[in-house]
């Protein structure tokens, strides 16, 4: 081992007090600014989020949607243009299906769904388009949209029960 002289010891221990003391001196310096700074910060921060929470429980509170009259004539007109031009005269639809005019359901299947009915077992339920979705008022919180055939309906999602209906899409 090589013997440290006074004067290295000295400087040693010098430079070994500064990097220990070095955090607390870079803290204490200007520490009401920064604190004020990070009070300001925590403050806009809990009030974001506040607002944030505010909003999703407007988005989540439920609405009750009275039976058959969710849709309007605007919407209907829109969604069975945009069915019409993209499924009618049987385009999309398997062979057999087509010539039935029946929105390209299986027989046995036509119609059997009304509102404040349950949507059936066993009857083929579809979403609905996106350009169609656009056209429409988003869903209230626990209802969806769903095609049936050739119906577009508003369905409650706890209790699978049609709301609305956009009839006679396809035929």
């Amino acid at each position: 081992m090589i013997p440290f002289s006074p004067t290295r010891r000295f400087v040693a221990l010098a430079i070994a007090s500064a990097f220990i003391a070095a955090p607390a001196f870079a803290q204490g310096k200007g520490h009401g600014q920064g604190q004020d700074k990070r009070e300001e910060k925590a403050g806009k921060h809990a009030d974001k989020a506040r607002d944030k929470a505010a909003k999703r429980a407007d988005k989540r509170e439920r609405q009750e949607i009275r039976q058959g009259a969710y849709f309007n004539d605007e919407h209907r007109t829109y969604v069975r243009q945009y069915y019409s031009q993209h499924y009618g005269d049987g385009r999309r639809c398997p062979p057999g299906l087509a010539k039935k005019n029946n929105g390209c359901l299986p027989p046995g299947q036509a119609r059997k769904w009304n509102v404040g009915e349950p949507i059936p077992r066993g009857v083929a339920v579809y979403s609905v388009p996106q350009p169609v979705l656009v056209h429409l008022p988003p869903p209230p919180y626990g209802y969806r949209y769903a095609r049936i055939g050739g119906d577009v309906v508003l369905v409650q999602v706890q209790t699978n029960i049609i709301v609305d209906i956009i009839q006679a899409l396809m035929g």
